[in-house]
């Protein structure tokens, strides 16, 4: 096949596709099914539905039940973290990053399928699937996303970026209704209780993710061939990341607007992680049904977020998208300070409602912004975005270990949210000193 040339909407489209492919797993197992599944199966409750009980045991040690997935969640971020630089740096070397796109994306959704297993009898294996599935969808965006400046012109990031944001919202919405409806409506499908439809509903997220993401592979280049692969390509690639860093510390634009990312999507990514078990805990539903509230809550805030990433594009093109940026921050203060004393389930959907508002836009506009802000026809865009992710992924470790601490020893996660604020406001602070991006002058 004739490789689409650079710019080319067809080519921009097979990439944001990606998007409709992996977003199931944020949708199906970060943020609405999985949470709500472990949460059932961990929380040990009396015959009114009281909790009892929501210890678990795990390697010989007692856990509380959103402590032990946080650290798990703060671990697989650690190694995403440390891993991803370096295989950057070799993919850039070789010319190979598909290959990498490809073999996470596989990894992430073959663990998803894993998950049909998840027990407390074997929560090891549970837990290791969780585990496995982080790594490969977050080491596969480290790829993707640094396809960006080869597949767009910097005056079409913004647009691309946002496209795929919403072309995953509204994939992972579609699987979501369609496991919903099988969870929720089992007897249709033949099925004695919801037990296993919510199983499968893990299977039916892998085999999405592997198989729409084919669309995508048909059309991306392969890389820029360098090098063959030899015994030598750790130290290589090490090589290769080390330029790279060198470049980004003489790069004042680059180096400041990565710290003010880092800071504010400590804050952006801990919050999306937490909210459902959030919701769990700290809400009166009353008579109400906390697993269908959590589940509108959740669609709410992935069908908003679409209307948020597309605004906040265009809104860029015309203001400018550090300005944009320190706006949508400063509205993530206010949604922090709300969200303190929301108590019912109806603040609950104004609050997620907000927060899908400025969702897309933070996610798509950041990515973008930082595309456009490396070096005219860079060719190591890997180990440029590795440098990206892992700013974003590092933010994720302190908030959920923060998360996590917070749930151990108070019992309660609002006190988090406050400490959440200092970060945005850093955050704008920093990007206030982010010079002026040159496609904006």
């Amino acid at each position: 096949m004739k490789q689409l040339p650079k710019g080319s909407k067809k080519l921009i489209h097979a990439w944001a596709f990606y998007d409709w492919a992996n977003s199931v797993y944020s949708l199906v197992i970060s943020s609405a099914i999985f949470p709500i599944f472990y949460g059932a199966l961990t929380i040990v409750k009396d015959s009114d539905g009281n909790k009892l009980s929501d210890t678990v045991r795990f390697l010989g040690f007692d856990f509380n039940n959103d402590s032990l997935i946080s650290y798990v969640t703060a671990a697989a971020f650690l190694v995403v973290s440390f891993l991803s630089p370096f295989l950057s740096g070799i993919a850039d070397y070789i010319g190979n990053k598909k290959n990498f796109l490809k073999f996470f994306c596989y990894l992430g959704a073959v663990s998803c399928i894993g998950l049909f297993w998840f027990d407390l009898e074997y929560l090891w294996f549970g837990l290791l699937c969780y585990f496995l599935a982080l790594i490969g969808f977050w080491s596969s965006l480290v790829f993707y996303n640094s396809y960006l400046p080869d597949i767009a012109f910097p005056e079409q990031q913004d647009k691309a970026s946002a496209k795929g944001f919403s072309l995953g919202y509204i994939g992972s919405v579609i699987l979501l209704i369609l496991c919903l409806l099988m969870i929720l409506k089992y007897d249709w499908f033949g099925f004695e209780d919801e037990g296993l439809p919510t199983r499968l509903s893990f299977v039916l997220t892998g085999i999405w993710w592997i198989g729409f993401s084919q669309y995508t592979y048909y059309y991306l280049p392969k890389g820029n061939k360098k090098a063959r692969f030899t015994r030598h390509v750790l130290l290589n690639g090490f090589r290769e990341l080390n330029g790279i860093w060198r470049s980004i510390k003489r790069n004042k634009s680059l180096k400041r607007y990565l710290l003010a990312f880092f800071v504010y999507s400590m804050a952006v990514q801990t919050i999306m992680l937490i909210a459902t078990y959030f919701g769990i805990e700290e809400l009166e539903w009353g008579d109400q049904d906390p697993t269908t509230g959590l589940i509108v809550s959740i669609l709410l805030i992935q069908l908003v977020a679409v209307a948020g990433a597309t605004l906040t594009s265009r809104l860029a093109i015309k203001f400018g998208d550090v300005k944009i940026l320190i706006f949508i921050n400063l509205i993530w203060i206010s949604i922090c300070g709300y969200a303190y004393f929301i108590t019912t389930p109806v603040q609950f959907y104004v609050a997620a409602a907000s927060v899908g508002l400025v969702m897309g836009g933070i996610q798509s506009l950041s990515r973008s912004t930082y595309s456009k802000m490396l070096p005219e026809n860079a060719l190591d865009t890997a180990s440029y975005f590795s440098f990206y992710d892992v700013s974003e992924k590092i933010g994720i470790v302190i908030g959920m270990s923060l998360y996590g601490f917070v749930a151990q020893h108070t019992g309660s996660v609002r006190n988090a949210i406050l400490f959440l604020v200092v970060f945005f406001i850093a955050g704008v602070i920093l990007l206030m000193r982010v010079p002026k991006l040159r496609v904006e002058a």
